[in-house]
């Protein structure tokens, strides 16, 4: 009679076992389907003067995207210098200075703006930022990038400062220094692997972002040289150029998107190899 009665349930178990067998797999082939696609469509396309030539207008053959990789580092690096003190600041006041009931409030501001899509960031970007200057800019770019990028470090910053264990922070309290410098010199290095991984992924989350370039940085066909002007980047290029029916700026657009892609999967698995060594 047991053994009949538990017939069913290794029944059920092994089917549900099966069904999340079968979505670990669709997931994992969608995802080599979309690398492997771009990968044989895109490299073909790459060599080295597609990396340091500037583009070339449409019917011309050969160009690169020399001013787009510049763009695109520029308006990383800019959204990064203003996202990450605030998001780590924010991480920090999250872990060690909010009240539970504050610290709540904040938790869930963070969390909302991080589901919030970004074409809906890139039209406040513009009401607030670009309606009044009246120019789109490098400058508008980065800050929209920024907003993206901020609960991603805030919150990252607040769960591997949580995993600091509470021993260190009483051991430096009861050698006399204050609460303050035991954050900074005790529990933040402490950290420093996860706040930096929290950082490398929002970067990976921001440097692949179009929707908010489409109303801030609008594009540029001359190179980077104002952060008050308009500025071209990779996500850009890459929209405009699959748009277009010209075919060498159609193969650019596949050479540009691997390149995108391969600089998030990299970012990934340098963020994987970080976490994996705080683990152990």
């Amino acid at each position: 009679m047991a053994k009949h009665a538990l017939l069913p349930r290794k029944m059920i178990n092994f089917f549900m076992l099966g069904l999340c067998a079968l979505g670990a797999g669709a997931a994992i082939l969608v995802v080599c389907l979309m690398l492997g696609y771009i990968m044989v469509q895109g490299l073909s396309f790459i060599n080295l003067d597609f990396i340091i030539s500037p583009s070339v207008g449409p019917g011309q053959q050969g160009g690169g995207m020399r001013d787009e990789i510049i763009g695109t580092l520029v308006l990383v690096g800019l959204g990064s210098l203003i996202a990450v003190p605030l998001g780590m600041l924010t991480g920090v006041f999250l872990s060690e200075f909010g009240s539970p009931r504050v610290a709540s409030a904040v938790r869930f501001a963070a969390d909302v703006l991080a589901g919030v899509p970004s074409i809906v960031i890139g039209v406040f970007a513009y009401i607030v930022i670009v309606s009044p200057m009246k120019s789109y800019s490098a400058f508008s770019a980065g800050i929209a990038l920024a907003i993206i990028m901020v609960p991603v470090v805030a919150r990252t910053t607040e769960e591997s400062m949580r995993l600091v264990p509470l021993s260190l922070r009483e051991a430096a309290l009861a050698l006399g220094i204050t609460r303050w410098r035991s954050v900074i010199f005790v529990a933040i290095p402490g950290a420093l692997t996860g706040i930096v991984a929290g950082i490398m992924l929002g970067v990976a989350r921001i440097a692949g972002e179009t929707a908010p370039l489409l109303f801030t940085a609008l594009g540029s066909n001359f190179p980077f040289d104002d952060l008050m002007r308009p500025i071209s980047a990779l996500p850009l290029q890459i929209y405009r150029y699959a748009m277009s029916p010209d075919g060498n700026w159609q193969e650019q657009a596949w050479a540009g998107a691997f390149l995108l892609v391969m600089l998030v999967l990299v970012i990934s698995l340098v963020v994987r190899w970080m976490s994996r060594k705080r683990r152990t």
